[in-house]
């Protein structure tokens, strides 16, 4: 310790440029050297600031020791670091103790970053290992942060087995070298192999597209859109049937619900939907599924795609691993192996919570590991623990709907980001971005590393051969920020500013010409329709096989299971566009507001779907001076309470409610008597909801109320109109003439 603290000592009496020059060559300059308390008989020449030149013991020893300084000064100002470290090694005798102390100081440097070096450069009288000591409280900000970013990317990788997932140096299993003619007729090598002229390119990005539609058993109606005439829309089940299954997976995939399957009771079959799902699936055309409940189809998509990620992978990375074995043996120089991307990461899976990622992996294990024996998996023990749920975390049962407890089962960290790598039947976690088949991420995980335009430090790469991409939950990242998602889909496929150490010659043609955009299969899953949602197929996938989306109709709408006896008033404003949301706040104030201003009409809650709006009202109501309490996702608890507690006395008129905050707290509001809803909810169950609310606050006063109930809609508010109300009744509602139609609930027949 006495050692080390010298060294640091040393370190931080040092400037800016010893400090450089220290860095590059791992001693100081020897017209710094400073040698003292040297056990061996040595003299060491000194060079002052003034020309006065010190007197010496012994002359001779003192004209050696000086030739040599001169001799160092020149090679490292002339030959480079080269010539430099053979000086290093015939003088590293005389550099005495203090330079083992400083060049120790520099592996640990090493080890701790690069980052770490660069804070050795910039910050005078700061030591690299007590960067956050409290003895150095002048320790900035940034440097702190780079120190945690640091250790932040530490966290996130293990390099431990590079060689044995690696690529470029494995060979193919047993078995699996003789695939090829399997191969072939399989279309994922068809996929791979297609090549695109210019003129198909410029059509896709044209937007041209054929549209049609079909009916499925399990999936119900398809849109299917064709970008070219060379790729047909897809036509009955029969046309689309399960993918060829990698020799791996063959003995599990059967078991595709396994681990969902209740405890003690029978693994049931694929079901009908899944079969349906594999089948589009491996048509690699682009899939936007809108029926996934949490509470029925969630679990089943998620196995299903799985098990293509799976299937995916484990083609491309046999491959790959065949061409090595036939390189390895070819003797002709000219041919070809064009089998990977620029970057190795072929599959990128978005999922709102570390719950989903928990899920996802264990349903890779379940499909991997092979009967009877255990399968590797590198960094177990650490992802369960950081991924997992412990006992003590989860709250006391709540009485909380059966989907809120599905969706918020488990870790609900909504920042992470982890890399998967798979070679033959062996799984690493945390594996380097460079180095993963697989990234499992949060909108939010992934643009920390993604960074802003304006940011130096940033790096998105990794991102540029994505050929699956998969966003489950799409409905919840709606709840959480929705331009977190918008931003990681602008920086998929972009062409890397770093070659990153890739064989050119193994790279694929439409790699290499930045059309890998026009090769990724997107899967979408949600559990609504909403216009948000299909934007991502739009705007952001140019699949050359085109596009399939579902569509859901919903004949019965959720305001038939509100309890209470309430009349809805529906009214139509005109909008302009999706999001034109001044017309909704003019109507909303010069029609809707002033009948309720009156003192008669208090307890009058107000539903905001989009928290926009919701700050918009609140400033508003604020300006006009009006009694109101305001409940956001952003609210503290205390403020929660006193906002519930003032509104059920009566004491604020107007209640102005976010429904962000009920979708992640689904609190009871009681004393509501009038209702207003800004906009129709996300959710169509979040109507129903809310309106049996209205039930709590007559149980504890037992006088009759009457209560009122406002719903503003557009044109452009279709999808949700149609969960609410029904396809029929929507439709009646958007041809009317009329803008304001009325509903009554809780009596025998729905008018």
């Amino acid at each position: 310790m006495g050692k080390r603290r010298r060294g640091n000592q040393e370190i931080t009496n040092l400037t800016k440029k010893q400090k450089k020059h220290l860095k590059e060559f791992g001693e100081q300059h020897p017209f710094h050297d400073n040698v003292v308390d040297r056990p061996e008989k040595t003299q060491i020449l000194r060079l002052p600031d003034s020309p006065q030149h010190p007197e010496h013991d012994s002359k001779e020893d003192s004209d050696e020791e000086q030739l040599s300084a001169y001799q160092k000064l020149l090679t490292t100002m002339i030959q480079g670091a080269d010539d430099n470290s053979e000086d290093e090694e015939s003088d590293g005798e005389d550099d005495g103790e203090e330079v083992e102390g400083e060049s120790e100081e520099e592996e640990e440097e090493e080890e701790e970053g690069n980052d770490a070096e660069e804070d050795l450069e910039e910050g005078e009288g700061e030591t690299p290992d007590n960067s956050q000591n409290k003895e150095h409280p002048e320790k900035t900000n940034g440097d702190i942060e780079e120190n945690e970013k640091v250790e932040t990317e530490r966290e996130f990788t293990d390099k431990k087995n590079e060689a044995a997932f690696c690529l470029e140096t494995n060979l193919p299993a047993e078995g699996e070298e003789n695939m090829g003619e399997q191969e072939e007729e399989d279309i994922f090598a068809k996929h791979q192999e297609t090549e695109l002229s210019e003129e198909e390119v410029g059509q896709i990005l044209q937007g041209s597209k054929i549209k049609s539609q079909v009916k499925w058993p399990k999936l119900g109606t398809l849109q299917c859109m064709c970008p070219s005439e060379h790729f047909p829309a897809v036509g009955q089940p029969s046309s689309a049937p399960l993918p060829t299954i990698h020799k791996t997976l063959e003995a599990n995939w059967c078991l595709l619900n396994q681990f969902f399957a209740p405890e003690g009771g029978a693994v049931t079959d694929v079901t009908e939907l899944q079969k349906e799902l594999l089948g589009l699936m491996g048509t690699y055309r682009d899939v936007h599924f809108t029926n996934s409940s949490p509470l029925r189809e969630a679990k089943e998509v998620r196995s299903a795609y799985c098990l293509h990620v799976l299937n995916h992978v484990l083609k491309a990375n046999t491959r790959v691993l065949r061409n090595n074995a036939k390189l390895k043996e070819t003797k002709d120089v000219n041919e070809e192996f064009r089998d990977q991307g620029i970057t190795r990461p072929k599959v990128l899976i978005l999922v709102p919570f570390r719950d989903g990622v928990l899920r996802v992996v264990q349903t890779f294990i379940t499909l991997l590991e092979p009967k009877g024996k255990k399968m590797d998996v590198s960094n177990k023990k650490r992802f369960k623990e950081e991924y997992g749920e412990e006992p003590g975390e989860s709250p006391p049962k709540l009485h909380r709907p059966d989907d809120y407890h599905a969706v918020f089962s488990g870790n609900t960290d909504d920042h992470f980001r982890i890399g998967v790598s798979i070679m033959k039947r062996s799984m690493r976690l945390y594996s380097p971005f460079y180095s993963s088949d697989i990234i499992i991420a949060s909108p939010l995980g992934l643009r920390t590393v993604l960074g802003a335009d304006s940011e130096k430090k940033r790096d998105f790469d990794f991102l540029s051969s994505i050929e699956l991409l998969i966003v489950d939950q799409a409905d919840v990242f709606l709840m959480q920020n929705w331009e977190h998602l918008l931003h990681v889909l602008k920086y998929l496929n972009l062409q890397p500013l770093d070659s990153h150490g890739v064989d050119f010659s193994r790279v694929r043609m439409w790699n290499l010409n930045n059309w890998a955009a026009h090769y990724r299969q997107t899967l979408v899953f949600s559990a609504i329709q909403e216009p948000q949602i299909t934007n991502i197929l739009t705007k952001h996938c140019h699949n050359y096989r085109g596009q399939v989306c579902s569509k859901t109709i919903p004949k019965v709408g959720s305001i038939c299971q509100v309890l209470v006896q309430l009349p809805h008033v529906f009214q139509m404003f005109h909008s302009d566009s999706f999001m034109d949301q001044d017309a909704r706040f003019q109507f909303f104030v010069d029609k809707i507001l002033p009948q309720y201003r009156d003192s008669v009409m208090s307890h009058t809650f107000i539903y905001v779907p989009s928290y926009f709006d919701f700050v918009r009202l609140r400033n508003y109501l604020k300006k006009e001076d009006v009694s109101f309490a305001s409940v956001s996702e952003y609210s503290q608890r205390s403020e929660v309470s006193r906002a519930r507690h003032y509104f059920q006395k009566g004491e604020k008129q107007f209640m102005l409610f976010s429904e962000r905050f009920h979708f992640y707290k689904r609190y009871t509001i009681k004393g509501i008597h009038n209702l207003i809803f800004y906009g129709l909810p996300t959710y169509a169950h979040f109507y129903s909801e809310v309106c049996n609310m209205l039930q709590a606050g007559v149980r504890e006063g037992g006088a009759s109320v009457s209560f009122t109930c406002t719903a503003l809609y557009s044109r452009y508010d279709m999808h949700r109109l149609t969960a609410i109300t029904g396809v029929d009744r929507a439709a009646q509602m958007l041809q009317s003439k009329k803008t304001v139609h009325l509903f009554i609930t809780g009596e025998e027949k729905n008018t």
